[in-house]
C-alpha cells in the first residue's frame, strides 16, 4: 500500500496496468530520381554549334515555409498554467477502455484518453500527449504507476480521475522523468519515489474528503508531492505547486527523501508549504536543497518552511515571497 501516513504527532507532520503497443506511424515520402545521361570518354567530342542565346533572369526559389511547432514549456520568467501544460489543443486522443499494463522496453504512447489506470514494468517507456482518468475503485490507486518501470518519461499530458476519491492520486513515480503535466483532482498530486524529476508542471485544486482510510477514517491529507522515507534524490525544478484553495491541504511538498532540490518553483498553501520530517527514518533528513523558489502567502500558520528536529538543509538561498520579492523567513523546526 503506497498511501502512508506520517507519525501524527503534529498535523503538519503528517503526509497527507497487458496492453498493445502503440506506436506512432510516419508516412514515409516519395522521393524522386534524378535521371543520369552516362557518356563515354572515348568517343571524340563533337564542335558545338553556336546559337543566339538570350539572357533570361532566372526566377528566384521560393523560400521554403517554416513547418509550424508547438512550445510547451513554460517561460522561464512565468510559471506554468493550464495553458503550458497538459495535451495541447487540438490533439486528437483515442479513448482507450480498461486498465493498462505496458512492459515491453522502449515504446513510446502518444495521443491516448486512457479510462482505466495505467501501470508500468519496462524501460525506457515515454508517455505523451496523454490523458489519465482512471476509474472507479476503493483500492490505493495511482492513475499512472511507475514505481516498477526504468527511466519513464511522462511529457505534456493531464491527470483527472473521472471518480475521484480519498484512494485515488494522480502518480506514483520512480524513477521516472514527467514534464509539462497538468495534475488536479486526485488526493495528492504526484508520490515522488527515487531519482524522481518533475518540472514545468502544474499541481492544483486537489480534492478532499471528510474521511479517508488511509488517515484512520479522519480527513484526507492532501499534498502537491509527497516523498517517502527511504527514498532519495528527488527534484522539482520550476513547477507551480498550489495547495492554496484546499481546505485543510497539508503541505505543497511533503518530503523525508533525502539528498533532494526544490529549485525555481512556485508553492501557495498547505499547514507549512514545505514540510520536512524526519519521524519516519532510523535517522536524520540530510541533503535538502531549496534554491531560488518563491512562494504564496496562503499556508495556515504563515509558515512557508517546517522541519522536523532532525532534518537538515544543505542549502538554503534565494528563497522569497512571490508578491514582493522579499526574503521569507527561516525554518520553523519542531516535531
Amino acid at each position: 500500500m503506497r498511501r502512508l501516513m506520517f507519525a501524527a504527532t503534529a498535523f503538519l507532520l503528517v503526509g497527507c496496468q497487458t496492453s498493445e503497443s502503440v506506436q506512432g506511424q510516419a508516412a514515409a515520402a516519395g522521393a524522386a530520381a534524378a535521371a543520369v545521361t552516362s557518356t563515354d570518354p572515348a568517343a571524340p567530342k563533337a564542335s558545338p554549334t553556336p546559337k543566339a542565346v538570350r539572357k533570361v533572369k532566372p526566377k528566384p526559389k521560393p523560400k521554403p515555409k517554416p513547418t509550424p511547432t508547438v512550445t510547451r514549456m513554460a517561460s522561464r520568467s512565468g510559471f506554468p498554467t493550464e495553458a503550458t501544460t497538459g495535451v495541447p489543443s487540438g490533439t486528437r486522443l483515442t479513448v482507450v477502455t480498461g486498465d493498462q499494463v505496458f512492459s515491453a522496453g522502449g515504446q513510446t504512447i502518444v495521443g491516448k484518453d486512457f479510462h482505466g489506470f495505467v501501470k508500468v514494468r519496462g524501460k525506457n517507456i515515454t508517455f505523451r500527449n496523454c490523458i489519465f482518468r482512471g476509474r472507479a475503485t476503493s483500492d490505493n490507486a495511482g492513475l499512472l504507476d511507475t514505481e516498477s518501470g526504468i527511466n519513464t518519461v511522462v511529457e505534456d499530458s493531464e491527470f483527472v480521475p473521472s471518480h475521484p476519491s480519498a484512494t485515488i492520486d494522480g502518480i506514483w513515480a520512480k524513477e521516472t522523468r514527467i514534464s509539462r503535466v497538468n495534475v488536479h483532482g486526485s488526493v495528492d498530486g504526484i508520490k515522488a519515489d527515487s531519482d524522481t524529476l518533475v518540472e514545468d508542471s502544474y499541481i492544483h485544486d486537489m480534492r478532499w474528503f471528510a474521511h479517508d482510510p488511509n488517515q484512520g477514517g479522519g480527513p484526507t491529507h492532501n499534498d502537491g508531492v509527497q516523498s517517502f522515507g527511504g527514498e532519495a534524490r528527488v527534484t522539482l525544478r520550476h513547477n507551480r505547486i498550489d495547495m492554496s484553495g484546499l481546505k485543510e491541504a497539508n503541505a505543497a511538498w511533503q518530503s523525508s527523501a533525502r539528498d533532494s532540490l526544490a529549485e525555481g518553483n512556485l508553492f501557495d498553501g498547505g499547514g507549512c508549504t514545505l514540510n520536512f520530517s524526519h519521524q519516519v527514518l532510523n535517522g536524520s533528513l540530510t541533503g535538502i536543497r531549496l534554491v531560488g523558489n518563491r512562494f504564496g502567502r496562503n499556508s495556515f500558520f504563515d509558515c512557508p518552511i517546517l522541519l522536523s528536529t532532525k532534518s537538515f538543509l544543505a542549502e538554503n538561498r534565494g528563497n522569497v515571497w512571490n508578491d514582493t520579492g522579499g526574503p521569507i523567513p527561516a525554518p520553523q523546526r519542531h516535531d
